[in-house]
């Protein structure tokens, strides 16, 4: 018996260490290039050691190679190089209780919502929820995973067409010149947004909440490529969620002519 549970007490401590070590290399391997990435012509946004190629105001951080932000300064923008107009972006981010963030691809309010949609406001109404086009469009379905979790965001625009994507899942594919989604853009404008922007350089959002990025990658797609574009239609919003979004958009309109 003694030497059974001698074999037991031994293989515990090593299975455990496999495991950590399997899960350090699997972390590590987040911020390179595989083979195939490579092969597809994507570029390394994020080396996993320092911010070289991107501009902050000192807020924004590397720990353990992951990207966070430290007290308030606004936005960490990759500055090196602006975002092809055709493109595919990945990347992996996780967020405290209750935090707020944005991937900001395009032009003005391009903006890929990052969220904790089981606590903050925003996760009420799909079309301001994580993965979604922010104010215009609304992912299918909520497929974040919980706080602290990482989870793997996508972005793939190719013409008029936008997809989302999120944990594996496209939560969102539509052409922005389909007339069934006319809404959608028109409330985009009124929000200060234009569908046909340009030449942005890629922004990660301080909202002063705890957020964290890695494995950001980011290629060109050429125009002989097919996207598999199928339009999603995006989650239901009701009545009441719809009437405060009114409410939401007519403070931004009353503001901006406030500024003007």
């Amino acid at each position: 018996m003694s030497t059974i549970r001698l074999t037991k007490n031994v293989m515990l401590p090593i299975c455990l260490i496999g495991f950590l070590m399997s899960a350090v290399m699997a972390d590590d391997s987040v911020n390179v290039l595989s083979k195939q990435e490579r092969e597809a012509g994507f570029n390394l946004l994020f080396n996993g050691k320092d911010l070289g190629g991107w501009k902050h105001s000192g807020n924004w951080t590397v720990e353990d190679g992951i990207i966070t932000r430290q007290g308030k300064g606004g936005s960490l923008v990759f500055a090196s190089r602006k975002i092809p107009d055709d493109f595919e972006l990945r990347f992996q981010w996780r967020v405290a209780k209750g935090s707020n963030s944005g991937v900001y691809y395009r032009p003005g309010q391009y903006e890929y919502q990052i969220l904790h949609n089981q606590v903050h406001v925003d996760g009420k109404n799909p079309r301001t929820s994580a993965a979604s086009l922010y104010f215009c469009m609304a992912p299918s379905h909520d497929a974040t995973k919980p706080p602290m979790q990482w989870n793997t965001g996508r972005v793939v625009c190719k013409g008029t067409v936008i997809q989302h994507w999120l944990n594996g899942k496209k939560v969102i594919d539509f052409d922005y010149k389909d007339e069934q989604f006319a809404f959608n853009v028109d409330l985009l404008k009124k929000r200060g947004g234009d569908l046909a922007a340009r030449g942005a350089n890629l922004s990660l959002q301080d909202h002063g909440d705890p957020v964290w990025y890695r494995g950001i990658k980011m290629r060109a797609i050429p125009k002989d490529e097919e996207i598999k574009h199928e339009t999603v239609m995006p989650a239901n919003i009701s009545k009441e969620v719809l009437e405060a979004e009114a409410k939401k958009l007519q403070g931004i309109i009353e503001s901006r002519m406030k500024n003007k």
